[in-house]
């Protein structure tokens, strides 16, 4: 058992996996593919992607690490806390922004509802085709690097990075 560097004492148990180890090829293809998502967006947009759908996931390991990320890119604290209630406070986003998050929570969520009509079509009325592409790419990617943390008990504030 590891200890927790952070602020408390709290003893952190160790992950219960190494998936980069233990399945490299299917770790690096992760790899390849969350960089070819993000490929021509705008970074505050992946990070907002990424913080969201890690919210709805329950994912402290990510949630840390990307709010961390947007942080080190320039992001405001007060956009940080008002992604989880973006709709109560969408002053704080563009439109374009507000269009990636519902996209964000209705593929997040999509055994709930599926992607509603009126999400898909407000997405495409805000990126193009391939930027669309692209968001839901990411999209795809979060969720993946979720339950990947998730299922292999990463620890919040472990980023090896």
């Amino acid at each position: 058992m590891t200890t927790n560097t952070s602020t408390t004492s709290t003893p952190v148990k160790a992950p219960r996996l190494e998936f980069a180890k233990a399945a490299p090829k299917a770790f690096r293809a992760l790899i390849a593919f969350d960089a070819a998502a993000r490929e021509g967006l705008d970074p505050a947009l992946v990070e907002l992607v990424q913080i969201r759908a890690s919210h709805l996931n329950h994912c402290a390991y990510c949630l840390h690490m990307h709010t961390n990320d947007a942080r080190k890119a320039g992001e405001s604290e007060d956009r940080l806390h008002m992604v989880a209630v973006w709709r109560e406070a969408r002053h704080f986003f563009t439109e374009r922004e507000q269009a990636a998050l519902a996209l964000t929570e209705a593929v997040t969520l999509v055994a709930g509802a599926g992607v509603p009509d009126d999400v898909y079509a407000e997405a495409a009325a805000r990126f193009d085709e391939r930027e669309l592409a692209q968001v839901l790419a990411l999209i795809l990617t979060i969720n993946t690097w979720n339950r990947v943390a998730l299922s292999t008990g990463k620890v919040a504030g472990t980023d090896e990075r």
